[in-house]
């Protein structure tokens, strides 16, 4: 039996071999990290570890990175009850907050005209365009662009952002919201006062320990070009891919995009039907976000770009990472290909 390829990444990227260390040795850490006994400080100290080394990865300080369960309770934090404008292209734990009175270009660009109330994502995980974030942004979520892009915190000039751990291979479950120096969130989640009164519930100790680990292997990856590589890996996998169905539409090609994600469409091939036909051959992909209760349906993101619906619905993304190899995405390829020849006899 072939081996499956998997060209998800922007939904979750696999788990690091560093995080599954440093969580394996979290778990045998017994005591409560609120405790002043040694075993819940050696606990405590797993967590404020973890916390310096997020805050080294995204150019922060360590005080100003609240642990949460994932970048959409971040999201809550940050932007609940504070009405800030957001566009379409943003993701759904955003868009959940915002009011959605900012518009986007062809490519998936927003500009926004009040940056202080407004919320601008780093970079969107569908088509993977890099947007200019203006100085006083008041929330931005960095999600996608973290350990993939350079990106540093106290100089984006943004008043806080969003973190996941899975997208750079932490593990799934733990976020965090990044807060600039001086200013305070009011907790959602009342209790103990953990994460500096900002969130309370005992800490994921084992979750944090791994996303610390990630951060770090994350931040090494990036000094170090390994995303360079990715993009040369990316741009074999669209040669090929317009090579054998000129008609592909490349979305958000000419704006500035992460350099592992590749967003196309054969105008009336569901996307849908190439996600299973790809599953069906060993490939996993997506058509969209994978933040929709496990549902395939055409992308809100590429409508608010003004894409015609046959066009949104037939989009499909590839995301791939460090671990890809050219051989994988040119064996993406041959079998979309295939798959692309019966479509077309199909519609003739």
């Amino acid at each position: 039996m072939k081996p499956r390829i998997y060209l998800d990444w922007n939904a979750s990227a696999p788990l690091r071999p560093e995080a599954r260390a440093a969580m394996i040795e979290a778990l045998d850490r017994c005591g409560n990290p609120s405790s002043i006994h040694a075993e819940g400080r050696a606990a405590r100290a797993v967590i404020e570890r973890a916390r310096g080394q997020v805050a080294e990865a995204v150019g922060a300080v360590a005080s100003d990175i609240v642990f949460t369960s994932g970048a959409t309770e971040a999201a809550a934090l940050a932007l609940a009850g504070r009405g800030l404008k957001a566009s379409e292209v943003e993701h759904e734990a955003v868009r959940a907050w915002t009011v959605p009175e900012l518009t986007c270009d062809a490519e998936g660009r927003v500009a926004p005209d009040d940056p202080a109330a407004s919320c601008l994502q780093a970079a969107n995980s569908e088509t993977g365009v890099l947007q200019d974030l203006p100085e006083g942004l008041a929330v931005s979520d960095f999600t996608q662009a973290f350990g993939k892009v350079p990106l540093a915190f106290d100089w984006s000039g943004v008043d806080m952002a969003l973190l996941s751990a899975h997208k750079i291979g932490g593990p799934r479950g733990i976020g965090a919201l990044v807060l600039r120096r001086g200013l305070d969130v009011d907790a959602r989640i009342l209790g103990g006062g953990q994460e500096m009164g900002r969130r309370s519930g005992t800490e994921n100790v084992a979750g944090i320990a791994g996303f610390g680990a990630a951060a770090e292997a994350a931040a090494r990856d990036l000094a170090n070009d390994c995303w360079g590589a990715v993009e040369k890996v990316r741009n074999i996998l669209e040669t090929t891919i317009h090579l054998r169905a000129s008609q592909t539409i490349f979305i958000g090609k000419e704006a500035q995009r992460l350099p592992n994600t590749s967003c196309f469409s054969v105008p009336g091939w569901k996307g849908e039907t190439q996600v299973m036909q790809m599953d069906l051959a060993g490939f996993a992909i997506s058509a969209g976000s994978a933040c929709s209760s496990g549902k395939v349906r055409s992308s809100r993101v590429l409508g608010a770009m003004g894409l015609p619906d046959d066009v949104a619905q037939s989009a499909i993304r590839v995301s791939i990472g460090p671990e890809t190899t050219e051989d994988q995405v040119r064996g993406f390829a041959e079998a979309w290909g295939a798959a692309y020849d019966r479509f077309r006899a199909r519609a003739a």
